[in-house]
């Protein structure tokens, strides 16, 4: 019986590193579509490609992803044969790509349909974005012009949502354009309910029938200590996130808002709370890995997106406030946000302007959403005297 065809949009060190690896070790035919043409020539000569294990608890150990190929996603003749033979599409491209893939994708779905298969197709677009695959799904049905076509995608295709979690940092070795490097903790949690036909068996891939929970608990406390611990360490002059947690005032801050986050979840989602702060602690612990050098600019870019109500520094405030629960450490990390200032980050440019042109406390208002005097209060507090910190450095 020949394997299963898998096509994974994203031949990056994510792509690479985590779904991309799941599916090949799982037994499908793995191919991986991208623009950048070094990368699909080497996966197409070599077949293979190792993955090395960033992690205590695995240290040196190097996996091997055997049984891989790629296209470039251009090539639309190759994609439309690969998606007619496919029974799983993942992604690993970055939000804003997923309008520019599904074109492509919109394509080869109409090829499979005028190829008469018809067995199920689930597409996962795994990306750091709340329904993610729902926007894909959307995207690509702008795309279908014969209603024959629209008609094909509801009966036969699938675009479960999914939380994902793993940090891959950017990796050499060797001069190897193939060789990755992540940490040993990954988490992918799939949208059991909107799964087409037979559920895929694939060691690593957690079903789930209620995903919002497990997508906020992501976001509210990886996400969210993650940035925190850049604005933070920014502040005070550490170039890494490991090297931020080692200094005891921004640790006690940064664990601290994840409690804060984590009663917020368990209250709303009825978390375990001994386990949450097993998993807390977890996070914090993959924090300190002393192979992920992760720098704090990185985290901390885009600091707009990651500042607007629902993300992963306002949405955990808003839904700890909603129960009357606290927030001090989770107003600190916001604030430390509006103090973030990057030359090469248009968001942090922008961010800045604001606070000069409208004062902190309308800054905040506009950009978070949030209204309640309270609250901006505090965050507005926080600044003051983050803004005394900074100050120093300087």
């Amino acid at each position: 019986m020949p394997k299963q065809k898998a096509l994974h949009f994203g031949a990056g060190n994510i792509g690479r590193g985590f779904i991309g690896a799941l599916l090949a070790t799982a037994g499908y035919d793995l191919v991986f579509a991208d623009v950048v043409e070094n990368l699909i020539n080497a996966l197409n000569e070599r077949k293979e490609y190792e993955i090395y294990i960033l992690d205590l608890e695995r240290k040196g150990e190097v996996d091997t992803i055997k049984g891989v190929s790629g296209i470039i996603s251009t090539n639309q003749e190759a994609m439309n044969k690969t998606i007619t033979e496919a029974s799983i599409i993942t992604t690993a491209v970055g939000p804003n790509v997923l309008r520019i893939i599904a074109r492509g994708i919109a394509s080869g779905i109409s090829a499979r349909r005028k190829a008469g298969v018809t067995s199920e197709l689930n597409i996962i677009a795994c990306e750091n974005l709340t329904g993610a695959s729902s926007l894909l799904r959307e995207e690509v049905t702008k795309h279908l012009k014969e209603d024959a076509d629209k008609e094909y995608l509801d009966k036969y295709v699938g675009f479960p949502n999914c939380a994902v979690d793993r940090i891959v940092p950017p990796f050499s070795k060797d001069n190897n354009p193939l060789a990755v490097g992540v940490e040993n903790f990954y988490e992918w949690i799939v949208e059991e309910p909107a799964i087409k036909g037979k559920k895929p068996e694939i060691p690593g891939m957690k079903l789930t029938n209620n995903l919002t929970a497990f997508v906020q608990r992501k976001l509210f406390t990886l996400n969210c200590g993650h940035a925190v611990t850049a604005y933070l360490g920014f502040l005070k002059g550490y170039r890494t996130v490991d090297e931020a947690l080692n200094d005891p005032w921004i640790e006690d801050i940064v664990h601290k808002a994840m409690l804060e986050s984590g009663a917020a979840l368990c209250k709303k989602h009825s978390f375990n709370e001994e386990e949450h702060e097993k998993y807390i602690n977890k996070i914090q612990k993959r924090f300190r890995n002393p192979y992920i050098k992760d720098d704090v600019v990185r985290v901390g870019r885009e600091p707009i997106r990651k500042v607007t109500a629902g993300d992963r520094l306002v949405g955990p405030l808003s839904m700890a406030r909603e129960f009357g629960l606290g927030y001090s450490h989770l107003a600190k990390g916001i604030a430390a946000a509006f103090l973030y200032e990057n030359s090469e980050d248009k968001q942090s440019g922008e961010l800045r302007a604001k606070v000069e042109q409208k004062g902190i406390r309308e800054a905040v208002k506009e950009v978070t959403g949030l209204q309640d005097d309270q609250v901006v209060d505090e965050i507005v507090k926080s600044y003051g005297e983050l803004e005394g910190l900074k100050r120093t450095r300087l």
